[in-house]
């Protein structure tokens, strides 16, 4: 079996760190950008996903990184984050 590649080293420092793999890196970075996003306007998740018609529990591991948000999901929170108002009133 093939080892995955490291993005990110252990800190030897701290006993509970661990590697970082390059998709763990990308999934967790998603998951920022969503939870960014979401607090940036002032939104609890449930005020999120209402507003812009996203499962809750969806976005819920997305932001915990319990999983990858897909490439247009990532591109539809990008939109929100810059026309908020005007993406509310489409999927309304």
């Amino acid at each position: 079996m093939r080892k995955e590649l490291t993005a990110l080293k252990a800190d030897p420092a701290d006993p509970e760190d661990f590697d970082a793999t390059p998709r763990a890196m990308d999934r967790a970075w998603k998951a920022r950008l969503i939870r960014r996003t979401r607090t940036g306007l002032g939104l609890s998740q449930t005020e999120f996903a209402r507003r812009f018609c996203v499962p809750r529990g969806t976005l819920r591991d997305w932001e915990q990184a319990r999983s990858t948000p897909p490439d247009f999901a990532i591109a539809y929170v990008k939109v929100i984050a810059r026309n908020p108002d005007m993406v509310a009133e489409e999927v309304a």
